[in-house]
């Protein structure tokens, strides 16, 4: 019975929700966020890079961004970056600093970062899902094996089965609190 590892499962199925919980990282709100640049990718020094290893993000205001680029000549390329990113940014250059005002979000700009939001939670499920789909798979193979009972498949059966409803909730209470966090006014 040393295939089957519960606490295994849980992990895997636990990692799965750090991924919604970094994406809604990214999904812009009224305030501003360091984190809201952290999908921004630059195309520097002939590869793709992450905005932070080019430059400097802060928070000098609650509605304001700024982004220090580090080298002079990667300025005009972190701009078209940010403007290209489908987060609705317009960024003013101010020799090597930029800065971004975060306007207020629409109606309809909130609702369209909710379905954004919905669909980074049901990646998530997919994923635990999957994960579930292995535990179970496993059990099938140990009572076809010999290892268990058909009893005991579906003891294991059932708790996998807890374990994946639990980390589905964890992702619905994720979502939720982004989706008010995004309605918001």
């Amino acid at each position: 019975m040393d295939d089957l590892d519960l606490t295994d499962l849980e992990r895997r199925m636990d990692g799965a929700l750090t991924s919604p919980a970094k994406e809604f990282q990214g999904l812009r709100t009224g305030r501003a966020s360091t984190q809201l640049l952290d999908s921004v990718i630059v195309e520097a020094y002939g590869a793709s890079m992450p905005i932070n290893q080019i430059a400097t993000v802060s928070v000098p205001e609650p509605r304001m961004l700024s982004v220090q680029v580090w080298d002079k000549e990667n300025t005009k390329i972190t701009e078209k970056a940010i403007r290209e990113s489908n987060l609705g940014l317009n960024p003013q250059v101010d020799g090597q600093l930029l800065r971004i005002p975060l306007p207020d979000l629409s109606e309809e700009r909130r609702q369209e970062l909710s379905k954004i939001a919905a669909k980074y939670a049901e990646n998530a499920k997919i994923a635990v899902r999957n994960v579930r789909r292995d535990g179970m798979d496993t059990t099938k193979k140990m009572e076809k094996d010999g290892d268990i009972s058909q009893d005991d498949r579906h003891i294991y059966d059932e708790e996998i089965q807890t374990i994946t409803d639990k980390s589905i909730d964890k992702i619905d209470e994720l979502l939720s609190s982004k989706e008010v966090e995004i309605m918001q006014v």
